[in-house]
């Protein structure tokens, strides 16, 4: 249980800091801080359950091209992750909005595997492990 939380948590500071740095994506624009807090940690839940369901399909069909990129097709799969999450909040009400595929979403991917990545690094492993 511990361990889905912490990625949650992740999940949730690398899509936040993806609003912040990229120009193309929009979390919660207007709206007070706890409204924001919570839209940040649904759209991170989603964001988890996209990839956990949709990213191992389509990184099936999308191995050729991978292993033919040398794995930079894996940026695109992952920005495809996060156009469908973009779709699907905006389908389920909440504040989140990546405004095109190739800047934005190709460069929020890009930082959110990056902030993932160095986030992962930091938090103890005793910590992502325990259920």
């Amino acid at each position: 249980m511990r361990s889905l939380v912490v990625k949650i948590v992740v999940n949730a500071a690398a899509l936040w800091v993806a609003a912040l740095v990229v120009p193309g994506i929009h979390i919660g624009q207007g709206a007070q801080w706890t409204a924001t807090f919570t839209t940040v940690v649904l759209v991170a839940l989603l964001f988890g359950v996209v990839n956990a369901l949709i990213k191992p399909v389509v990184h099936f069909f999308a191995t050729p091209f991978i292993w033919l990129t040398l794995g930079l097709f894996t940026i695109v799969v992952n920005a495809l992750m996060l156009q469908l999450t973009s779709w699907l909040s905006g389908n389920l009400g909440l504040a989140f909005h990546v405004d095109s595929f190739f800047w934005s979403a190709v460069l929020g991917a890009l930082l959110i595997s990056v902030v993932s990545m160095v986030l992962h690094g930091v938090i103890p492993e005793k910590s992502r492990n325990r259920d």
